[in-house]
């Protein structure tokens, strides 16, 4: 019988396939004869305790000019697909909390969720570090506006950041002595005051690269995506121009790996990219991590067919 994944994507017309990991995935599930379906946000629904999607079939091919193909739409059960891939970058918005509670309903029909949806509700990739303490870098998340500037204070070189944001948006570099560092506390916290601030003491070593480490059910890539600045700006996130160097990962970068490891198993976070700078762990993306076509074409990997081959053995022990 033919296997059928579905997932659950930003517009797949909008992204770009050089740099994109959902479609290297999606790439890979079809050289396995995998039956793809395409799902948005507005095509999941629940019959009763039923979990279904108006779900389109897919194919995709490795040509930036010509991508995919979308089929008719038709109502499909989740429950009878094999894998799902939950793959919508953030921000996680309450609409993304409720389609992975219609996610929990297909896993407990039997089909696999690419994150687990409770870990996707659970594991704020800001907060989530806080978890392993022993790895990051001194970090304070607070509201209060003399508790920021307090820590700003104690660490001098700062760097500021939201709970929701991704690819460098919202990510600023302050100091204590910063006359703008009050307006930057006050945009991150928004126009209501409620919103949560992390703060890390600055990191120079983000001058040798931002280290995307990718985890395949708890095991490490033997290989990192080293994000570099470029020019004046600090951050090395691609999307903010920095340049994709690939390095191999060091003693320190295992042993991050290592600490994180038999949680992520634990969670049912079963691809995981871990961020690193210098010796710190900075973030743990979990909902649609990057970088496996950039590894892929630097060390001639195949990071999705890992992946498959993991969860193939899964299926085969469920």
């Amino acid at each position: 019988m033919t296997p059928t994944l579905a997932v659950l994507m930003d517009p797949i017309e909008a992204i770009y396939i050089k740099k994109d990991s959902t479609f290297a995935m999606l790439l890979e599930a079809q050289r396995r004869g995998y039956r793809l379906l395409y799902l948005t946000e507005g095509s999941l629904a629940l019959r009763g305790a039923e979990p279904w999607a108006h779900a389109a079939p897919l194919e995709v091919r490795d040509d930036p000019r010509d991508w995919f193909t979308l089929g008719a739409a038709e109502w499909q059960d989740l429950r009878k697909v094999d894998i799902i891939l939950a793959r919508k970058d953030p921000p996680v918005d309450s609409q993304f909390l409720y389609d992975t509670m219609v996610f929990d309903l297909a896993e407990a029909g039997g089909a696999q969720v690419i994150n687990h949806p409770r870990a996707l509700r659970d594991a704020n990739e800001k907060l989530f570090t806080l978890q392993f303490p022993q790895c990051i870098p001194p970090t304070l998340v607070a509201r209060d506006v003399a508790e920021l500037k307090r820590f700003a204070g104690e660490h001098g070189k700062v760097v500021l950041k939201p709970l929701d944001g991704m690819g460098g948006r919202s990510i600023f570099l302050s100091y204590a002595d910063d006359p703008n560092l009050n307006v930057i506390i006050e945009t991150l916290l928004g126009d209501d005051g409620r919103a949560f601030v992390v703060m890390q003491k600055f990191i120079p070593e983000i001058s040798a690269g931002d280290k995307r480490i990718l985890l395949i059910d708890g095991e490490p890539v033997p290989y990192a995506l080293a994000r570099m600045p470029q020019g004046t700006d600090f951050r090395g996130n691609l999307a903010r121009g920095g340049k994709g160097v690939g390095v191999p990962l060091s003693e320190r970068d295992r042993w991050i790996a290592a600490q994180v490891g038999p949680e992520l198993v634990k969670r049912g976070l079963r691809f995981v990219g871990l961020d690193v700078i210098g010796d710190f762990l900075t973030e743990v993306n979990v909902t649609s991590p990057t970088c496996i076509r950039e590894l892929d074409a630097q060390f001639g990997l195949n990071i999705a067919g890992q992946l498959f081959d993991a969860l193939e053995r899964n299926a085969r022990h469920a």
